[in-house]
């Protein structure tokens, strides 16, 4: 998976999304789960009044070896998990409709150019794919990593509300490119949509805080830190969790247009400390409301913090 994939998308409008949502993630391909136990997140992050974040210095201001480097420029917004189908593969559930409940169990393939399951693929930090499932009100984000049987059929399991909820798969078929897939399948009974949170630069997620430094540009690399606390205190020894200190989703509101984008640095390189924070530049391609989910371990546990955001527009400097 590139260090920092691009997000974009074409709108496909509010009323798309909780109307027919699961007629239009099928034919245009949308959303991102997660599966093991160890690592399922379902915690709900609550917004808090936003406060002013401590200053960033050390390690987190220093571009190093393995991180996303600034671009001044304005960058490529091409969509990013839009499509089921791309280069030839194609992202297929076995099932379009899943029961709502605990630990549901979610099927599905990789169908390469030859029409035949994909069984061979190349591991992009630590997995050989990565599944992101969220609802189309963009609450139940989860991050899982299912398990591939030598058909070529993955599978793992869910927490699922009743529903629309788009899937995203990330992977690296065997000498191909890396892939965002995504796709919808529709979860049975009432579907009650979600407010999005207001935008806050806080937010906490168990006993954690985590506070924002930085803005989303439109069409700009944009830097974001996130700095993690408990109790009060600076959280300075972070696990790696998928070869990373974190990892940050970011998803357009409109049409779940997709961005996953790893930290700076990596863990062990002698640079990149394990806290409290971790920095990340992401470019997102429009003006609007974005969701940014954070997942972090520490204490064995992954956590997801979650935060509503707003890209401004970017204007380049003039000549």
């Amino acid at each position: 998976m590139n260090t920092s994939m691009k997000l974009g998308g074409f709108a496909l409008g509010v009323a798309a999304v909780f109307g027919g949502a699961v007629a239009v993630g099928n034919a245009t391909g949308s959303w991102v789960p997660r599966t093991e136990s160890v690592e399922h997140n379902a915690h709900g992050a609550t917004s808090t009044t936003p406060t002013s974040p401590p200053a960033v210095t050390g390690a987190a201001d220093t571009p190093v070896s393995g991180g996303s480097e600034p671009v001044t420029a304005m960058a490529d917004t091409s969509p990013t998990g839009l499509t089921a189908t791309q280069g030839g593969f194609t992202f297929l559930p076995e099932a379009a409709s899943l029961p709502s409940g605990e630990n549901v169990g979610v099927t599905f393939r990789i169908v390469g150019p030859d029409g035949q399951s994909v069984t061979k693929y190349e591991t992009t930090h630590d997995k050989n794919l990565h599944l992101i499932a969220v609802r189309r009100d963009m609450t139940g984000f989860q991050h899982v990593h299912p398990t591939l049987e030598a058909s070529g059929v993955w599978h793992t399991h869910l927490d699922l509300s009743p529903g629309p909820w788009r899937l995203f798969a990330e992977f690296k078929p065997a000498g191909a490119e890396d892939l965002t897939l995504g796709t919808d399948v529709s979860v049975a009974g009432d579907y009650h949509p979600q407010p999005l949170p207001p935008s806050s630069k806080t937010t906490t997620v168990d006993d954690y805080t985590v506070t924002l430094t930085g803005d989303l540009s439109a069409g700009s690399s944009s830097k974001l830190t996130l700095s993690v606390s408990r109790g009060g205190a600076p959280v300075t020894d972070l696990q790696p969790y998928l070869a990373a200190y974190g990892h940050l989703v970011v998803l357009r509101s409109d049409d779940l247009a997709y961005l996953h984008v790893h930290p700076q640095g990596a863990p062990g390189d002698g640079v990149t400390v394990p806290g409290p924070y971790v920095t990340f530049y992401a470019t997102t391609p429009s003006a609007g409301t974005y969701r940014m989910f954070l997942d972090f371990q520490h204490n064995d546990v992954v956590r997801t913090a979650e935060f509503t955001a707003t890209a401004a527009d970017f204007s380049p400097s003039p000549a």
